[in-house]
């Protein structure tokens, strides 16, 4: 999308409308994004959604976060919401991961391998070559800190089991957005300053837009608004993500915080990122109806 479209959906989601979907992202803010968000230039979901919003073209998604031997439903779950929703608007999404989310996601959905034990450059530089992508994303995706390691919320050092992906956004030549909700998952190195001071060991890859929430799944309703203005089709029906939850569950995914095989985001039950999801398209719905 070209700088004048940009500024186009700008002028579409007015800046009141945006900052009201930004606050409700981060309103419950058990691990420091309200501080982040604040670190950001407003209307960052609305740019991201912009950056994304490239019908006819490829957008490579990132995601897939370790935790107990398997992964978490954190991640996963807004992907595939994500995905979904740029398939209903002409966009070419691919998912990129590593098992074992890949062997779970292969035959769901495009799926592109980004194994443990290789060259992360080597690997990223086939992809952007093989795509072409008009942008890439990555969701709740282990960053690299300072040190060059992986660590999770208990500063574990998880980096044996963290593939490369920082690459796919350090090579990439095409607009890049992260969407994180602790600190150290790819893309907080653009707000690296305030991230510090957060309990974390923070990520220092950065990106062209970030969006910050209090569970990183819940990201895709803020994107799920700007992108149904935009295109004047409702793409929230994409979002509902207790199927996606029951989904993974049956393949062994665990909660992010407890560890455990529920169907829960972060220790929150469904119903709860459900309720922000209406919230939000309740907003839609009277932005929609007031511009008609």
């Amino acid at each position: 999308m070209s700088d004048s479209s940009i500024q186009q959906h700008a002028e579409i989601s007015p800046p009141v409308a945006t900052a009201q979907v930004e606050a409700l992202l981060v309103a419950r803010n058990p691990r420091g994004m309200a501080l982040a968000r604040q670190a950001l230039q407003p209307g960052y979901t609305a740019r991201a959604a912009a950056l994304l919003y490239q019908p006819g073209q490829t957008v490579l998604i990132g995601t897939g976060f370790p935790v107990a031997g398997t992964f978490e439903t954190d991640g996963p779950v807004g992907a595939i919401a994500i995905y979904r929703m740029l398939q209903a608007l002409g966009v070419h999404p691919v998912l990129v991961c590593g098992d074992p989310l890949l062997s779970v996601l292969a035959g769901h959905f495009q799926v592109e391998v980004f194994p443990l034990g290789i060259d992360g450059q080597q690997r990223a530089a086939q992809l952007l070559a093989q795509y072409r992508p008009a942008a890439v994303l990555c969701i709740e995706r282990p960053g690299q800190a300072a040190d060059g390691r992986y660590y999770n919320m208990r500063h574990e050092d998880i980096s044996s089991k963290v593939a490369d992906l920082d690459a796919l956004m350090r090579l990439a030549t095409c607009p890049t957005v992260g969407i994180g909700d602790g600190g150290n998952e790819i893309g907080m190195g653009k707000i690296i300053d305030t991230v510090r001071a957060l309990d974390i060991r923070p990520a220092v890859t950065g990106c062209s837009e970030l969006i910050v929430a209090d569970v990183s799944n819940w990201a895709a309703y803020g994107l799920a608004y700007h992108w149904s203005l935009l295109s004047g089709v409702d793409l929230f029906a994409c979002c509902d993500a207790l199927p996606s939850l029951q989904f993974l569950s049956e393949h062994g995914s665990v909660d992010g915080v407890t560890r455990q095989n529920t169907l829960t985001e972060d220790g929150l039950a469904p119903d709860i990122g459900a309720l922000l999801c209406q919230q939000i398209y309740q907003l839609y719905q009277q932005h929609r109806s007031a511009t008609v």
